[in-house]
């Protein structure tokens, strides 16, 4: 016989974006609950709204399984006297077992008796072991907990109530003072206290209170709400604003969508000024032309947490609201037209970049005097070179503009309108646009040229500039997001692919053209290589999550003496890729044997060929030749790696009939000297004593 059981926590109403995770999380944390409880089951199902967070366990076992265990007491010295008889030692350990002296055995262990017990563990009731299910309550984890009253518990919102039901059986606990029972609340304005007597029927009741317990039945009927609504006006559907749809999702918990009107000369804002203040203020769907035409209409889309009474009341009130947000951008919009670029840019002056950084028209400045850099590296044209210097001349202009002041989220495509609307190239208004692009780890990088480039510079002053400062991350501590701009910077590198770009060499050639106080300059010194391992890191993250490369192999290829995030990358692909071939082995054990006799004694240089004694010396030195030309006339890792594969042959049959450490100390040297030529070479390629074989 199974059972159903249910668990609702009732909150206060949690912030939108945390309750999709704490559903996950409710249901990862009942499962390993269950496990670690010993009772099985069959599905479980999770529930959340604004207002609780909910699961159905379904086919739960009525008690944990019997066992049979066998426990080991003291060593049978112990437990019995001289005379054989049990000591205290062996009745105090039957007696804690629940059983007596009758029901010891004893077996050999390693050589040596013991005393055992066997003993039959009835298994515990379902019902006493969830009452312990209080505790996966307490440790969902939130990103922000609060206090309230004048209690000292800490949890998202406060609890207010409870539900814990085996069948039609009440789970009794409580959580920060609140006992579990059986009474649900139904929507806040439209629904009633509800009793739930069976699991089965939570759906039901909760939705004859106004409650659509399901995420994903209520994001269905929000989407369905607004293809009817839409296909009735002719609009586009506005599904494809995600965020905002999940977002919406877990603000209601009863949907009805609903559309309002605004005054249609606020379309002379700029779109993304009116679909910001929609989104980001309101939480309303912009409204576009359908058929097609795809132009932004003066109307909007909201869903109401309720029903559809007195649904013209609310547009009314949604449409006063709206305009008033509306009208502000309009004035900021205006507000701004009466100033040119100059004007903008003379006020970027007085702007602080940071209290040690100076201004952030000074970190234009830099970027300019840095771009020379990046044309050299990646051999841009007179005209790449002319476009860019306007971009780094005014990129940043936008920042004090009334507009961005209220929607801080539109930098950069402000500027990007402005520009146009001031008559800059497009190009460079582009460029503009792009400027902060990827926006994370996993968003799209720059579509033009020009606008990686002026995102590459631009992130890549910001490092240096607070590792001049000493400003590094440390732990989760990342207020400048740093770790968000060096990854940045490498998913860009990479898609330039320039491989003969070294990181350290970049970054010395950057800080001179940049023209760094002298104080500041020595400082970057020494966190110099703080900040290539900084950057390296970020490979090594997209080489474990983008590539799924094992760590032994990520290590080996961030080992490589050549800091280049292209070529890592190459190598670590290539790595993986031979890994599974049998001469990978053999190749790893030999190069590695190189690189350990080179540790310690003799140094690279140029080899005495009359000093070679044998065949093995000779062949070795011809490859060892032929590898360096392959290594300076091929980029390709694995043709690099197929180079060294070939030598493998060679170095096997060098050591067999050549000794290194002989008395004759120049023959000495120069195997050893030929040993080292290898090893760099090798090395260049990647650390290869960091692979497990």
């Amino acid at each position: 016989m199974t059972h159903s059981f249910l668990l609702e926590i009732g909150l206060e109403e949690i912030p939108a974006a945390m309750i999709l995770q704490a559903e996950k999380q409710l249901v990862v944390k009942t499962e390993a609950f269950l496990g670690e409880a010993n009772l099985t089951f069959g599905t479980v199902t999770s529930f959340s709204t604004p207002r609780r967070l909910a699961i159905q366990i379904d086919d739960l076992a009525t008690k944990q399984p019997d066992q049979n265990r066998t426990v080991r007491g003291p060593a049978e010295r112990i437990a019995k006297d001289e005379e054989g008889n049990w000591t205290k030692a062996a009745i105090g350990f039957s007696k804690g077992q629940g059983g007596s002296v009758e029901d010891l055995i004893v077996k050999d262990e390693d050589g040596e008796p013991y005393i055992y017990m066997e003993k039959h563990v009835p298994g515990k009731d379902a019902k006493e072991l969830l009452q312990e299910i209080s505790s996966v309550i307490k440790n969902i984890e939130f990103p922000k907990n609060m206090k309230w009253g004048t209690t000292n518990y800490r949890y998202v919102r406060p609890i207010h109530w409870l539900i814990a039901l085996l069948d039609e059986e009440v789970i009794p606990f409580e959580v920060f003072d609140v006992e579990s029972g059986k009474q649900s609340e139904g929507h806040r304005f439209l629904g009633e206290t509800t009793t739930i007597n069976h699991p089965d029927e939570y759906k039901e009741k909760l939705k004859e209170e106004y409650v659509l317990a399901d995420r994903d039945a209520r994001k269905e009927i929000i989407v369905q709400q607004l293809n009817d609504l839409c296909a009735e006006k002719n609009w586009e559907v506005p599904t494809h604003y995600t965020a905002l749809l999940e977002e919406v999702t877990d603000l209601v918990e009863y949907p009805t969508a609903f559309y309002g009107a605004f005054d249609e000369d606020y379309l002379e804002v700029p779109e993304i000024v009116l679909e910001t203040s929609m989104i980001d203020h309101q939480r309303y769907f912009p409204v576009r032309e359908g058929d097609g035409a795809n132009d932004l209409l003066p109307y909007f889309i909201s869903v109401r947490n309720g029903n559809a009474d007195h649904i013209e009341n609310v547009a009314r009130g949604n449409e006063k609201v709206l305009s008033a947000r509306l009208a502000d951008s309009k004035f900021f919009y205006n507000e701004d037209q009466e100033s040119s670029i100059p004007e903008f840019l003379e006020k970027l002056k007085h702007v602080n970049y940071h209290d040690q950084l100076g201004t952030i028209f000074e970190k234009q400045i830099r970027a300019s005097k840095m771009l020379d850099v990046l044309a050299d590296y990646y051999e841009l044209s007179k005209y790449d070179v002319k476009q860019l210097k306007r971009v780094t001349e005014i990129y940043k202009f936008d920042l004090v503009t009334q507009v961005v002041d209220e929607f801080p989220a539109l930098q950069g495509l402000v500027g990007e309108i402005y520009a146009l609307e001031r008559n800059e190239d497009a190009d460079v208004a582009r460029a503009i646009g792009e400027q902060y692009l990827p926006l994370s780890g996993t968003d799209a990088l720059p579509e033009t040229k020009l606008g990686t480039y002026i995102s590459l510079l631009d992130k890549l002053d910001t490092l240096i500039q607070f590792f001049t400062i000493g400003l590094i991350p440390t732990g989760s501590n990342d207020p400048y997001a740093l770790r968000r701009q060096a990854m940045g910077v490498v998913r860009m590198l990479l898609e330039l692919d320039n491989k003969s770009m070294e990181l350290n060499q970049l970054i010395d050639d950057l800080v001179v053209a940049s023209e760094l106080p002298v104080s500041r300059e020595e400082n970057l010194e020494g966190n110099k290589e703080a900040l290539v391992s900084f950057l390296l890191d970020r490979v090594e993250k997209i080489m474990q999550v983008d590539y799924n490369i094992a760590h032994d192999i990520r290590q080996a290829a961030l080992g490589t003496t050549h800091k280049n995030v292209s070529w890592i990358l190459e190598v670590a692909q290539v790595l993986e890729t031979e890994k599974e071939k049998t001469a990978f082995k053999e190749v790893v054990e030999s190069i590695t044997r190189v690189i350990n006799m080179t540790d310690k004694e003799g140094s690279p240089g140029v080899i005495q060929k009359d000093l070679l004694e044998t065949a093995s010396e000779r062949a070795l030195v011809s490859e060892i030749e032929h590898l360096e030309t392959v290594f300076e006339n091929e980029e390709n890792a694995a043709e690099r790696y197929q180079a060294l594969e070939d030598v493998n042959e060679y170095i096997t049959d060098f050591f067999e009939h050549n000794m290194i450490m002989v008395e004759d100390k120049a023959i000495k040297g120069n195997r050893l000297t030929l040993l080292h030529n290898l090893a760099i070479i090798a090395k260049a390629f990647a650390d290869f004593s960091q692979l497990v074989i």
